[in-house]
């Protein structure tokens, strides 16, 4: 509001077109401010976020999306055995590799250095190395009997490279039926007491050994140092034999560590993972074909199996493969599980990735995935795979992963395990890939899958610290300009800042960014009509605009911003308007939803733009001199009632309350001013307080002009006002006693206050809320003071409110009464602040002026409030 100026005959107080809202505001806020923020003539919006429905089914792509189902990968396949590739990744040459001539140097360590080479000693007991040798005989005919696993057809060395560098002739000779496998495992017999026999005597072997290699470490560590010094001497030459020595020594040293290996490696094949592998062909029951696959990755896992270094991985691979035609996700959960943690490449790596995403995609499955680990597999997919050579496989891995942060247990989970950082990293590469390369268009499909899962993640606090502490502003902004026409990967974008600006940490962030306004302009003129992403994008410029003075700078002056703004209004007013007529042509059958419609939620966030921006001076000035953002301001008063969409309304004139702050040459709404008025009593009128309340405040504003204050007395708005005092209200009663106070400044306009009962409501307001709100009584005390210009006896300007009147403000000023000290050190100085800046010299001033013109002055008592 705006007054228009306080005139007296002797003590004259002028305030001409001066904010009476416009007061100094401390730095911590306390109750009082934060109802006194509402009062400002200047005000921003808040609104709240746009609604985004979840998606009845999980899909790579949303029933939203913009790509046609032919131009996007799949999101429902066919899966079987068929689908991996039993040769692994390595390409078949045709041609057989013949083995090296290689023969092992066995370690030899001599009793001195001079005496002659000699071989270690065996055991002392003989018997017991024979004992050894015959049981692994035995169990090696035993384990290969008949089936594909034992490797039968190929030596033990040599099994994995025949294996995958066989034609596929042979890999079908070799990858036999179910029913054949399980008829050849009636061959197998499980291990005896001489397999028992085997792992004691290879524990007793192995000890020994150990205890060989200790009694001689320091012999051989000797040799090396003295052969060390003999290389020091100015005559090296003698010292090349020894050198050729020591090499073949440490040679033959690695061979022996790397036959010790492959043996324990093989005993722990035979014994602890292929009788897994045999339940596995021969068990029909899907919970023990899963407890089977859970001994098996523990197996695997402590036998240190993992990865791609174990020589019958392919062995292992083909029955895993084999068990995906299974109908059982609990199964193909645990499948994927192990075949992820063997690190397989191409064509396998895409079918266990597909199969995740199969899992996954079953909102059923969250719960069992909980259980298991799935979630560490995929995300070291995502850490170490090629992104060029995988694309394929790491958009279904990412699709799994966005599966999963659709479930809040996962979504925790995935935001502990660093996954923020993760998925930031992998779209950094994706944003280093330009758009003349052939990998950009697939690479798109990740990244909708990508900016999903982080839409999702920007829920948890954790996750957007992590965002902020990663620079996923910048990343987010390249990925944004990269991939302007690709609407879903923008929408997704788009949905992670409109989630993220409503926090002051990261929307400081964004404004910073100043990239930005650039390409949010460049969206909203890109994708006009598209409601969903618009609606965003303007949600974001309003929470950048809404407290920080550089981004409204920012916007305002980047080219072509406001008329961007104006075309948006125009055509989502337009939209809103042909849904309005064709209602009423419909005879208004059925109601209105209880939410805004999408176009009324467009303009509802679109004028909080302008609002906001309106807080800066020089913009504020601006935009009230733009006639056509005025103009389509006041339409929405002319077409739109509360009844139909209260806060499109109320935002409406709150921004008109804006602009009419500002007094320009070439102001817009001061040639409106009395349409204006009268679009204001239709809300006025209204069954909203809120839209009353706002109405209020306009009229506040325009009442500096004589054509609004005749307007006011002309309507009878001036009883209304009067009427509004009675509301138990502060804020209301704020608002109505701003207007009365304008009026008020016109001599002939004065007699309706007190022929109204006006002063006894201003004194019971002042009663009520004085103490607790100086900035109302401030401004009763500007009413009176107007009122009371020509003021020749008390009793006759007041009434028989004087002497009431004259009591409450010799206790008003009594500072020791009225302020309380019982209150922390920055409530009182907040208090005191505005009674002594704005209550006390207007007060002082009206009760001097009272006592001067009362004819008998009382005993004034005060009674504490």
């Amino acid at each position: 509001f705006l007054c228009r100026g306080m005139q007296a005959s002797k003590n004259k107080i002028t305030k001409n077109a001066e904010p009476f809202y416009r007061l100094s505001v401390p730095k911590q806020k306390t109750s009082t401010e934060i109802i006194n923020e509402a009062r400002n003539a200047l005000r921003t919006l808040r609104t709240q976020r746009p609604f985004t429905p979840a998606e009845d089914q999980r899909k790579l792509f949303g029933s939203g999306s913009s790509r046609a189902p032919q131009n996007r990968p799949p999101s429902v396949f066919s899966l079987h055995a068929s689908s991996f590739d039993l040769a692994e990744s390595r390409p078949v040459s045709g041609v057989r590799l013949s083995p090296l001539d290689h023969k092992p140097i066995l370690v030899t360590f001599a009793k001195d250095e001079d005496s002659s080479i000699s071989l270690p000693k065996p055991p002392a007991d003989a018997a017991e190395v024979r004992k050894v040798s015959s049981a692994r005989a035995h169990l090696l005919r035993r384990t290969s009997q008949g089936n594909f696993l034992s490797a039968k057809m190929i030596p033990p060395d040599q099994s994995e490279e025949k294996l995958d560098s066989e034609e596929p002739a042979m890999m079908n000779n070799l990858c036999r039926s179910n029913n054949n496998c399980l008829a050849e495992q009636r061959s197998y017999t499980p291990f005896n007491v001489e397999s028992r026999q085997l792992l004691h005597n290879e524990r007793i072997s192995r000890s020994e050994r150990e205890d060989f290699l200790k009694g001689t470490e320091g012999k051989f560590l000797f040799q090396l140092r003295r052969e060390s010094d003999e290389m020091k001497k100015p005559d090296t030459s003698s010292s090349w034999p020894r050198s050729t020595g020591w090499k073949r020594r440490v040679t033959g040293l690695e061979d022996e560590t790397r036959i010790n290996e492959s043996e324990e490696e093989e005993i722990f094949w035979h014994v602890k993972i292929l009788p897994i592998l045999h339940e596995l062909e021969k068990e029909d029951n899907i919970e023990n074909l899963c407890l089977a696959c859970t001994k098996l990755y523990q197996a695997l896992n402590e036998g240190n199996m993992l990865g791609k270094r174990f020589k019958r991985r392919s062995v292992l691979l083909k029955t895993l493969y084999k068990l995906v035609d299974v109908d059982s996700d609990p199964l193909c959960l645990k499948l994927a599980k192990i075949i992820l943690a063997m690190k397989v490449d191409g064509k396998n790596l895409l079918s266990v990735c597909k199969l995740a995403f199969k899992i996954c995609r079953n909102e059923k499955n969250d719960y069992i995935i909980q259980n298991d680990r799935l979630l560490d597999c995929l995300l070291e997919v995502l850490r170490t795979e090629d992104l060029q050579k995988n694309s394929e496989a790491l958009l279904y891995c990412m699709g799994a992963l966005k599966f999963m942060s659709g479930n809040a247990v996962l979504l925790n989970e995935m935001a502990n395990k660093g996954a923020v950082e993760m998925f930031l990293q992998l779209m950094k590469q994706i944003n280093n890939i330009k758009e003349n390369d052939i990998h950009f268009s697939d690479l798109g499909h990740l990244l909708v899958q990508l900016t999903a899962s982080l839409r999702n993640l920007a829920d948890l606090p954790p996750a957007r610290r992590q965002l902020l502490c990663n620079g996923a502003v910048s990343e987010l902004c390249v990925a944004l300009e990269q991939r302007m026409n690709d609407k879903d990967v923008c929408t997704y974008i788009v949905r992670i800042f409109s989630k993220l600006s409503s926090y002051n940490d990261f929307c400081g962030a964004l404004a910073d960014c100043s990239r930005c306004y650039i390409l949010f302009l460049a969206l909203l003129n890109k994708h006009q009509k598209q409601q969903d992403l618009v609606i965003r994008i303007i949600f974001i410029l309003g929470n950048l605009t809404e407290k920080n003075n550089q981004a409204r700078e920012q916007f305002f002056k980047e080219k072509g911003s406001v008329n961007t703004l104006i075309s948006l209004f125009q055509t989502y007013r337009d939209l809103d308007l042909n849904a309005q007529k064709w209602y009423h042509e419909r005879g208004g059958e059925g109601k209105h939803p209880k939410h805004p419609s999408e176009a009324e939620d467009v303009l509802i966030k679109l004028i909080r733009v302008l609002a906001n921006l309106s807080i800066h001076p020089s913009i504020g000035a601006a935009l009230a001199a733009a006639y056509r953002v005025v103009e389509l301001l006041v339409t929405v008063l002319e077409y739109k009632s509360v009844d139909d969409c209260e806060e499109l309304v109320i935002s409406a004139a709150t921004t008109i309350n804006n602009l009419s702050y500002y007094e320009v040459k070439s102001s817009a709404v001061q040639d409106k001013k009395l349409h204006i008025a009268e679009m204001l009593l239709k809300l006025l009128m209204s069954n909203s307080m809120d839209g009353v309340v706002e109405a209020v405040r306009v009229f506040g504003n325009l009442s500096r002009y004589h054509e609004i204050c005749d307007f006011i007395i002309l309507k009878k708005i001036h009883k209304f006002m009067i009427a509004l005092l009675d509301a138990k209200n502060q804020d209301v009663c704020f608002s109505a006693c701003g207007v009365l106070l304008n009026l008020t400044v016109d001599k002939n306009k004065r007699a309706f206050l007190m022929e109204e009962g006006g002063i006894g409501k201003l004194v019971d307001c002042l009663q009520d809320f004085g103490p607790a709100d100086w900035q109302l009584a401030c401004l009763i005390c500007k009413t009176l003071w107007n009122y009371s210009e020509d003021i020749t006896s008390a009793a006759s300007c007041f009434g028989e409110d004087a002497d009431m009147l004259l009591v409450l403000l010799t206790s008003l000023l009594d500072e020791e009464l009225v302020l309380d000290y019982s209150l922390d050190r920055d409530s009182r100085d907040y208090h005191k602040l505005y009674w002594e800046r704005e209550f006390k010299p207007v007060a002082e001033k009206l009760l001097d002026r009272i006592q001067s013109h009362h004819s008998f002055l009382p005993t004034v008592t005060t009674t504490p409030f």
